[in-house]
Order: structure tokens, then C-alpha cells, then sequence
């Protein structure tokens, strides 16, 4: 009798944000790496989110240092099949600092700038990150956040 008002319990989706990478290979020497948040249980759609992407010279300069990166996380990214989709779950800080580094060097060209980027992203602390990341994602004119957070890291090169 006791057992009749007992609701079954089912295990919750836990709150805190989830993160995956996808790796797309369009062709030979043709490659797209792409961080998106996944939806959480108080999220009121079930899309993922669009968190950065890096497609090209960008990520054909950069590759074998996020490889590394991603190496030192624990991610391992396999060769991938043309027109195939390749995905792997991120933690929270590798896809902070890759999504910020991705949006950082989509339109930039010059190497040098976009090497000053990519050593000053990788100094960033997790929190400093995630600041300039919700700044990037949440503002209205993010291409300013871009353009002001590409001046910092290019001048503290100097």
C-alpha cells in the first residue's frame, strides 16, 4: 500500500553546460572545426548553440596547435571521412578558449596579429575567457568586442 504513491524518479539532465566539438572534412585539405553548447534541462529549445567556428587559412595555420590543445585535454580527433561528420565532448574550459579563438581568428589575414591571438588566448585564465567570450556572444555589436580584444592581444606583444 506504502508503494502506491511513490513517482518514479528519473535521473535530471544536469544544469551545467555541455560542450562539443565537430569536426567537419569537406574535401582534401579541406577542414571545419566548430564548438557548439548543448542544450541543457532549463533550456527552453532543444538546439544546440553556435559557439565559434574556424574553417580555411585560419585553421589550416592554427590546426596542429589546437590538435595539441585538444591532445592535452584529453581529446582525440580521428582522421574523419570526407562529407562526415566527426563529433567529441568538450569540457567547459577547452570550449571557452577554443570558441573565443575561433571567433577571434575567422576574419583576420595577417599572420603575424593571428599569432599574437592565438599566444594570448592561450595565456588567458578560464574566467577571463568566459568574460570575453559573453561579451563576444551576448552584445550586440560583437564585432567590436572582437576588434577591442584583438587590439589588447596584439598590443601586449609589443
Amino acid at each position: 500500500m506504502a508503494g502506491r504513491n511513490v513517482k518514479s524518479i528519473r535521473p535530471a539532465r544536469s544544469a551545467a553546460p555541455r560542450y562539443e566539438l565537430r569536426l567537419y572534412r569537406h574535401g582534401p585539405g579541406d577542414s571545419e572545426m566548430r564548438v557548439y553548447r548543448l542544450p541543457v534541462a532549463t533550456s527552453e529549445d532543444g538546439e544546440a548553440v553556435f559557439v565559434g567556428g574556424l574553417r580555411g587559412a585560419g585553421l589550416e595555420r592554427f590546426e596542429p596547435r589546437i590538435l595539441r590543445m585538444l591532445r592535452q585535454q584529453g581529446v582525440r580527433l580521428g582522421p574523419g571521412q570526407p562529407g562526415r561528420r566527426n563529433t567529441q565532448p568538450l569540457d567547459e574550459e577547452s570550449a571557452l578558449i577554443l570558441g573565443l579563438l575561433f571567433r577571434t581568428l575567422a576574419p583576420m589575414r595577417n599572420r603575424e596579429n593571428m599569432q599574437a591571438c592565438v599566444d594570448g588566448i592561450e595565456r588567458m585564465g578560464r574566467e577571463e575567457a568566459a568574460y570575453w567570450l559573453g561579451m563576444v556572444m551576448h552584445r550586440r555589436k560583437p564585432r567590436r568586442v572582437l576588434q577591442a580584444l584583438r587590439i589588447v592581444l596584439s598590443a601586449s606583444e609589443d
